[in-house]
């Protein structure tokens, strides 16, 4: 028996032996080498990318990023997903790839290179599916492509592509193409009739993503009706113009995303579109100056998900086929069009509905309880409409709501209590409106980052339940009746980046607490009744401009969409992109805030926040002299301290505000001399040191001082000097200074007029004394002179 066992060993061990060396274990010797040297090429000097990927015993099938596929006797490999390696931070990021490298890999077919800063790519293998996504690729479309006879997808989106697609050759070669993605590059010219010729396009083709491209053409009604399975279609960010042309016979149930938007399509919707793409789950015909009514046909499509109409010419009411069909609707964004009407039928049936976008409308009438059956909702948009009447107490039901924009509308009365119940919410606009009273006591929103309330005619003190949202970035009380002390409590909000709290009836000195908001970009206490000394540690309150890397001008929020490349390939492939549903961004409320510069009321919203800062603390009674490290604020755009009753002299320390462009310090009573120095602020667009007690010379007239007319000096008595007009005493517009040497001049003039009458009336009293008492004359004046 031990005999037996020795001998099955010894065979076991022979073909373990065989095996290997058949290579039906392991991967292939060459194969081994190959992705080695390749290694070294994705490397580049001194990355450390693909750390598993040595030269010892391991086989190379198990290597991250490497799929091989089985064989009778090998395993090769058949996927390289080398995708997102390279670092910026490399020594040399940008590369070019020489296939050659590719040769040794006889089975490969998934090829995806995305993100990896490659600028150019030389002959190519062949491959089923080759990614090259989000590289640097420039010109035009590589013509070796035309080669892949095998290729079933194809991707080179976000490269920078600029040459036209070629009319023949190159794509159209591509006979067994089923996914052509080509978004974002700057693509110019008009779309390859050739297109249409192809067999797999006419059959197989399941995805075509042209978008964010120069594409100028009439829209291509022959790529649609040519692609019957044809399941994502995206043109959008293009220049193509209409009118989109459906078959009204026909229907393409596999078509899942159509996205045309930003293009100058206009023209109707056509009505039939719900009958013609039944199983639709995204469209996007968003800015394509749609005119028209919504097709009750969209009522038709039972999957739809995601439904963009925004930044059109449509009119009309919310049809009630959409909102009662619409059972799968998630987002719904119908905003900046000339809809009207009440905002929906009462019959809405919007169960899974996340997120809707209304605003920017004439709609018109109450809130409803319409809303009350869409318990997922996260945001809600009613914006720059025409509603009117309170804020319903069923608000509160919507624990998921994030995001509530009610502004600019005519909406009045008390808030609700009902609102405390959003703890969830990050985002809230009432502002513009006729809301009365205090805050909520118990508004204690835990998660608030972005507050408006700025244009209603709330009153009483802040309540001390805002002191809990530690998380707030925007804060914007303007214009209402808010009175008492600004609460030391401010200080807690250590992220803060715009505080506004102008046009308000608060009191007392600004806190030193404020000094703690050490990331505020703009700050607004104008228009108050506030006193005493501005604080010395002002001056650490602004960090200056935002860093855009920080994203908090935006409230986010996601949604599930399609994604753009389903399953397509043979099963002993892996997908490019599991699944059928991703989570992506798909909007985001911009801040929006009204800060006054230049002396103009301004509305900074988006990524223009990013390049403005500024403080304003005029219109108060602030008093005492201006702190010198308010100087030091050399990052900021905006100073406004005008309209208080600041004394003292301008510090000379302001010379530091080099990106300073609106500098007003009118309308106090400062004194002494204005800081030469002030003519190196080269950015300076407005400056105003009026109606003060200044005395001197004003500053030379050169760069920006250049410019400044005499409205900049006015209503200081005792200031000299270009653009005032003269220098004469006793009028405020027109002071003289006299120099020494006018003066004693003046002086012995004087004199010797004086001397020359005191002589002519000392010798006629003498001649006349000698004349008529000759005795008294000779004894008290010696009359020699008259013999």
């Amino acid at each position: 028996m031990g005999l037996w066992l020795t001998l099955l060993s010894w065979n076991m061990g022979l073909l373990v032996i065989v095996l290997v060396s058949d290579g039906a274990i392991g991967c292939l010797e060459a194969e081994k080498v190959a992705l080695l040297e390749l290694k070294y090429v994705l490397n580049s000097l001194n990355g450390t990318i693909l750390p598993s990927w040595n030269d010892d015993q391991s086989d190379c099938c198990e290597w991250e990023r490497v799929i091989c596929g089985n064989t009778t006797k090998t395993k090769q490999v058949t996927q390289l997903l080398l995708n997102n390696l390279r670092d910026s931070e490399l020594i040399n990021p940008y590369w070019s790839l020489n296939a050659s490298y590719l040769i040794p890999f006889l089975q490969l077919q998934v090829l995806d290179l995305s993100w990896n800063y490659i600028t150019e790519l030389s002959t190519l293998s062949k491959l089923e599916v080759l990614d090259l996504g989000n590289n640097l690729l420039t010109g035009s479309l590589p013509e070796s492509i035309g080669n892949l006879s095998t290729l079933k997808a194809l991707s080179l989106s976000m490269n920078n592509l600029a040459e036209p697609l070629p009319s023949e050759g190159g794509i159209c070669k591509l006979k067994k193409l089923q996914d052509l993605d080509l978004d974002h590059n700057k693509l110019p010219g008009q779309l390859p009739f050739c297109l249409k010729n192809l067999t797999s396009l006419r059959n197989d083709i399941r995805v075509i993503d042209l978008s964010y491209n120069g594409i100028l053409d009439r829209f291509p009604n022959w790529l649609l009706k040519n692609n019957t399975r044809l399941e994502f279609f995206g043109l959008g960010n293009n220049y193509l113009t209409g009118p989109l042309e459906l078959n009204c016979t026909s229907r393409y149930i596999d078509m899942n995303t159509l996205d045309v938007s930003h293009n100058p399509i206009k023209r109707d919707i056509p009505p039939c579109i719900g009958f013609v793409y039944p199983n639709l789950r995204v469209l996007n015909m968003s800015k394509s100056a749609l005119e028209g009514i919504i097709p009750a046909s969209m009522g038709d499509m039972g999957l739809l998900m995601i439904l963009d109409l925004s930044a059109n010419n449509l009119f009309g009411q919310i049809p009630k086929e959409l909102v009662i069909g619409g059972k799968s609707l998630e987002f719904l964004k119908l905003s900046n069009n000339n809809f009207s009407g009440p905002i929906l039928s009462t019959k809405a049936n919007l169960g899974l509905l996340r997120v809707l976008r209304l605003d920017n409308n004439h709609f018109t009438g109450k809130i409803s309880d319409v809303f009350m059956n869409s318990s997922l909702l996260r945001v809600l948009d009613l914006s720059n409409n025409h509603l009117n009447g309170e804020l319903p107490g069923w608000i509160g039901s919507y624990q998921q709501l994030t995001s509530l924009v009610l502004s600019q509308n005519s909406l009045q009365g008390v808030l609700p209590l009902e609102l405390c119940k959003l703890n969830r919410l990050t985002y809230l606009d009432l502002s513009k409106n006729n809301f009365t009273g205090t805050l909520p006591s118990c508004f204690d929103l835990l998660n608030l980052r972005y507050l408006h309330l700025q244009g209603n005619q709330f009153s009483g003190p802040m309540p001390i339940a805002l002191a809990n949202s530690s998380l707030l970035l925007t804060f914007d009380l303007m214009n209402n009746r808010f009175s008492g002390e600004i609460p030391s409590w401010i200080g807690t909000f250590s992220n803060l980046r715009v505080l506004l709290l102008k046009g308000n009836y608060l009191k007392g000195s600004i806190p030193i607490a404020i000094c703690q908001l050490r990331h505020i970009s703009i700050l607004d206490l104008s228009h108050n009744n506030l006193s005493g000394n501005i604080p010395s540690c002002l001056n650490v309150v602004s960090s200056g401009l935002l860093d855009p890397l920080d994203n908090i001008l935006f409230g986010e929020y996601f949604i599930m969409v399609p994604i753009k490349f389903p399953k397509y390939l043979s099963d002993n492939l892996i997908h490019v992109d599991e699944g059928i549903d991703i989570r992506g961004l798909v909007s985001d409320e911009e801040q929006d805030v009204e800060f006054m510069s230049k002396r103009r009321s301004e509305s900074y919203k988006g990524n223009i926040l990013y390049y403005m800062s500024g403080i304003d603390i005029s219109c108060n009674m602030l008093t005492g002299p201006i702190p010198p490290q308010i100087g030091y604020l050399n990052s900021i755009h905006t100073l406004n301290l005008s309209n208080n009753n600041l004394s003292g002299s301008i510090p000379e320390s302001f010379s530091n505000l080099r990106d300073v462009e609106s500098l007003d310090i009118s309308y106090n009573k400062l004194s002494g001399h204005i800081p030469s120095q002030l003519i190196e602020l080269y950015s300076l667009a407005l400056f105003s040191v009026a109606h003060n007690n200044l005395s001197g010379m004003t500053p030379e007239s050169k760069y920006q001082f250049a410019t400044f007319g005499p409205s900049s000096y006015e209503g200081n008595p005792l200031l000299c000097g270009p653009p005032l007009q003269g220098c004469t005493f006793g009028t405020a517009t027109e002071p003289v200074i006299h120099s020494d040497v006018e003066e004693e001049s003046n002086f012995k003039d004087n004199f010797l007029w004086s001397f020359a009458a005191s002589f002519v009336i000392a010798f006629l009293s003498v001649i006349v004394i000698c004349y008529f008492n000759p005795d008294l004359g000779s004894r008290t004046f010696p009359c020699m002179f008259f013999v």
